[in-house]
């Protein structure tokens, strides 16, 4: 009978074996000591066309069969969640989906992360107001509660109200510590932040209890797609406001431990450098501050194109505790032994060094 049962054991180990999915092009750490995180560009793309929805499912799915295999720490996403925050009447010239359907669909997406992964958005200026930041209002809150991802309960350390005075995710720091790195700060930020938002960072990241961390800052537009330039979004009705140099000069400049700036919303169709844009600045205390902007919306066939094409980056933290490798890589095209070859953008703007001073 034990002779039977290892018989048995065996065969079900080989069948699992054949049946177990053959990865097409598997990523790996370049150091398996070092740890990563994940960028996701602006979404909109991928929610205001059904059959777009689920080209953001895949990259997400991806993100969760990874976990492990690219030590994930973190998913950052640079906002703008849904093409428009309330509206439905549908222009079907630009999408197919109500607002309510683009919410849900990015919260579906996103399920695949919760209670496993910590993710953080920037929210984005479509993600306020009926079509185009009118105002701040916003459905962020009723779709991404505090409470859906347990991730998130024993990281988060501040928060500040958004424009409707709620208590969400806004707004909010959360600490993570790895080892060879230390303690570390991510914050996000409301689209355009208000004077106060940015004093409340600003307060935190040189409290006596933080100001020996490194700090990531998110928020959804500071940089123009290729040339680097601070955006001018003035065309934008939401107030108080503050746009990209403003939001230079009265938070990342003047604090010292800010080390890295995230951010999405600009681009326009064209080749891949015109939904990137990458600079280095010293900050007030001739700190070196990067900051990259990344958005994958015009990607895939512009504006009504297919939302991005997969595209995602791959942050790598060296164990060297100041190295992060940039690598700017699709799971669309990945999965298929047939388009594994397009799934890395290797040309220097795509891939690069980030040395944290």
């Amino acid at each position: 009978m034990i002779k039977v049962g290892l018989v048995i054991a065996a065969m079900i180990g080989l069948c699992a074996g054949v049946n177990a999915q053959h990865r097409a092009d598997r990523q790996h750490l370049e150091n398996e000591d070092s740890f990563s995180m994940i960028v996701l560009g602006d979404p909109q793309g991928y929610m205001k066309y059904d059959i777009n929805q689920p080209l953001f499912d895949l990259c997400t799915a991806w993100i969760a069969d990874n976990i492990d295999n690219l030590n994930i720490k973190a998913v950052l996403c640079t906002g703008d969640l849904v093409e428009q925050n309330e509206n439905i009447v549908m222009n079907r010239k630009m999408l197919n989906q109500t607002s309510r359907e683009m919410w849900h669909a990015a919260s579906r997406c996103f399920e695949r992360l919760d209670n496993k992964v910590p993710y953080f958005i920037s929210c984005g200026n479509h993600d306020y107001g009926y079509k185009k930041s009118e105002n701040g209002m916003t459905h962020f809150p009723e779709y991404f509660s505090f409470e859906r991802n347990s991730t998130w309960r024993d990281m988060i350390v501040s928060n500040f109200p958004n424009r409707q005075g709620i208590s969400d995710m806004e707004n909010a720091a959360f600490e993570i510590e790895q080892p060879k790195w230390g303690k570390m700060l991510v914050i996000v930020t409301e689209f355009a932040p208000r004077d106060e938002v940015l004093e409340w960072a600003k307060k935190l990241c040189e409290s006596k209890k933080y100001k020996k961390h490194k700090v990531i800052f998110m928020t959804h537009s500071l940089l123009q797609e290729r040339t680097a330039e601070y955006t001018d979004n003035s065309s934008y009705k939401i107030t108080p406001r503050n746009w990209g140099k403003a939001v230079w000069e009265k938070l990342i400049y003047p604090t010292e431990n800010i080390v890295f700036a995230l951010c999405g919303h600009t681009g326009k169709p064209g080749d891949y450098e015109d939904s990137i844009a990458y600079r280095v600045d010293k900050n007030s205390a001739g700190r070196n501050v990067h900051q990259m902007m990344f958005n994958v919306q015009i990607l895939g066939g512009g504006w009504e194109g297919n939302g991005g094409d997969g595209w995602l980056r791959i942050l790598e933290f060296m164990p060297d505790g100041k190295t992060i490798k940039v690598k700017t890589y699709s799971p669309l095209f990945g999965i298929s032994p047939l388009t594994k070859h397009l799934a890395h953008r290797s040309e220097p703007y795509d891939q690069f060094d980030m040395i944290i001073d």
